[in-house]
């Protein structure tokens, strides 16, 4: 964990005034949102809309696409207000994590995207609802509400899935298929960027801290409620997404 803040910043106005480095830090972070919620909308979620078995899925998939598009919309407005230029975040210059990657081709893959990658979210949002950045707070604390749906989305229709032994069968294999990728999502063992994030005040965790934190929640959903198995993953990573 780290030390108190000394840092405080209560809007964009505010920010021209604070160090250099932090406003780099900062800049940093709401990239990397609004990059990477454009990146999971465009390759999970849109497409998910059509392989969703039932209209009334159909219509929730459709609701969890426009929300991860609006969280874009949110962190590339706010992106903008503080006059970070538009190229930083084309997705053809600022590559999105490797997460996105992955080949979405089933509904059993993208309730487990949901039910774990969304998880893995929800930790990364925990870390800024104490940001020393109150604009990026404030997104933190609206983005929440969504991410929890989000992640109970997969964890109900993954439920419900499991209820026959082809549905258990088929949502093991998401999971052994995608789950390794995601320890990778909270980055680097010994990364510089978390460094400095932490000594602004604007995340509290180490990158190990929270990679550790989800796998034991991840274990407690995957293993403790639906009775399935997590494969094995590493706790620390030199080079991570």
């Amino acid at each position: 964990m780290t030390e108190p803040n000394r840092y405080e910043c209560r809007s964009v106005a505010e920010l021209a005034s604070m160090p250099a480095e932090y406003r780099a830090a900062v800049e940093k972070i709401v990239v990397s949102h609004a990059v990477n919620e454009l990146a999971g909308a465009q390759a999970f979620d849109e497409p998910a809309i059509a392989l969703a078995p039932t209209p009334y899925a159909k219509y929730l998939t459709c609701r969890v696409a426009m929300e991860e598009y609006h969280h874009h919309v949110r962190f590339r407005q706010l992106a903008e207000e503080m006059g970070v230029d538009a190229a930083r975040m084309d997705a053809g210059k600022k590559k999105p994590l490797s997460i996105f990657g992955f080949p979405l081709r089933t509904w059993e893959q993208f309730c487990v995207i949901k039910l774990l990658a969304d998880y893995a979210e929800i930790l990364q949002v925990e870390d800024l609802l104490q940001c020393s950045f109150h604009p990026l707070r404030n997104l933190g604390r609206i983005t929440m509400p969504e991410e929890k749906f989000h992640a109970q989305f997969g964890r109900d229709f993954c439920t419900e899935l499991c209820r026959t032994d082809e549905g258990r069968a088929r949502v093991q294999a998401a999971i052994d298929a995608y789950y390794p990728q995601l320890p990778a999502f909270f980055g680097s063992s010994r990364s510089k960027n978390n460094e400095a994030f932490r000594r602004f005040g604007l995340k509290r965790r180490t990158n190990d801290e929270m990679r550790a934190d989800f796998v034991a929640r991840a274990q407690r959903l995957v293993e403790g409620e639906l009775g399935l198995r997590l494969p094995a993953v590493p706790l620390t990573y030199e080079h991570a997404a």
